[in-house]
């Protein structure tokens, strides 16, 4: 995290950035669309092949789906009707949290960035439009019809070092995807590699550094300028809403780690939660009977019981003598703390909770975040 100082690991002079997945949230448009496109061969997606494509061409995914569906098309034809129900879509691709700040930052600190796609130039040009200064930000922007063989070959980014003019080893290269790591390792670049499936960090072992969103991003690791932006050990977000009533959990809140939580249906919410990282935040809850509190939450897959959806774990902070199933919760989440983790016991689970709870407890008090306890979407009373 940017408030403790971190050992740094290389000294580098430019950055190098993938688009698809590491800036933009491009897997839900992507899902969308072929949701909608494989009806019409009778077929379903299921998300199966999102591994497979991640850090390919176009074509190479459009092969992949073809292939795996039995499509029973050529897949130069399966590209033509697919390509403009894209384009149509890009307006719509949300940058992933932290995509912005980092931009930003490096642009602010006059560090050289790059941009080195898969995509063809053109698509990426038109992607990057829809994005406030993001155009103007990258003194290079290649795509991979500008290459001989894409990603995982290394050629992209060779080509874009050497139109930086920075030499390979003096450059950081940031990834979703495995060819994409690939690619920078094997350019003689620093990579860092931000996962954009669940539970896949076992694939990146090549990468110089794993790490779950854009927020856990330490700049000054690779002699960066560091992000100031970070207040008593929280880094604000753009508030976001999410309620409901109150359910059962998995029944570990109270009886095992002493934390009563508060758990909430991800059903009709499983795309809002797909947008942000899994971490730990907090903000404000209102419970439609009692009124306002402080609350912190953990939202992912858990680690450490291995959750096989992810879900949303709020901890009021707050002492209640009853159970409160059934009631409407709404929450306004203001700010982060930290990534998912794992522990080696469920005493530093517990004890990390508590110290979670006791930040929340603090930085809540801050006029920054006390402010959003009167956000209209608390008020059901």
């Amino acid at each position: 995290m940017s408030t403790t100082a971190q050992p740094l690991k290389k000294l580098v002079s430019g950055v190098i950035l993938n688009l698809d997945g590491t800036l933009l949230n491009t897997d839900g448009i992507l899902s969308e669309i072929l949701k909608v496109f494989l009806v019409k061969y009778g077929k379903q997606w299921d998300g199966r092949e999102a591994l497979k494509i991640a850090g390919k061409t176009p074509f190479e995914s459009a092969a992949v789906i073809v292939e795996d569906y039995e499509l029973p098309c050529a897949t130069e034809e399966f590209v033509s009707e697919i390509t403009p129900m894209f384009s149509n879509q890009w307006c719509k691709i949300k940058a992933l949290p932290g995509a912005d700040r980092l931009i930003k930052h490096l642009r602010h600190h006059e560090v050289p960035m790059a941009l080195a796609s898969n995509s063809p130039k053109e698509n990426i040009e038109a992607k990057i439009s829809y994005h406030e200064g993001w155009k103007e930000t990258f003194s290079v922007v290649i795509g991979g019809d500008e290459v001989r063989i894409g990603k995982p070959s290394p050629e992209i980014f060779l080509e874009a070092a050497n139109r930086l003019k920075v030499e390979p080893p003096n450059l950081l290269v940031i990834e979703d995807s495995v060819p994409g790591v690939t690619a920078g390792k094997a350019a003689g670049m620093e990579v860092v590699a931000v996962p954009s499936l669940p539970k896949q960090t076992h694939l990146y072992t090549s990468a110089d550094e794993v790490i779950n969103s854009l927020l856990d991003l330490g700049p000054e690791k690779w002699g960066l300028p560091p992000f100031q932006d970070w207040i008593e050990r929280t880094l604000p977000v753009e508030p976001w809403h999410i309620g409901g009533p109150v359910i059962k959990g998995f029944g570990r809140g109270s009886k095992l780690l002493g934390v009563p939580t508060a758990n909430l249906s991800t059903e009709g919410y499983s795309d809002l939660l797909s947008e942000h990282p899994s971490g730990v935040y907090f903000g404000w809850a209102g419970l439609s009977a009692r009124g306002v509190y402080k609350m912190v939450t953990s939202i992912g897959w858990n680690p450490y019981f291995d959750n096989k959806e992810k879900t949303i774990e709020p901890w009021l902070l707050h002492k209640f003598d009853e159970n409160f199933y059934g009631e409407e919760l709404r929450l306004v989440i203001v700010g982060y703390i930290q990534a998912e983790a794992n522990f080696p016991s469920l005493e530093s689970l517990i004890a990390k909770i508590h110290e979670d709870g006791d930040v929340a407890e603090r930085a809540l008090g801050l006029p920054l975040y006390a402010k959003h306890r009167d956000d209209l979407y608390l008020k059901m009373y």
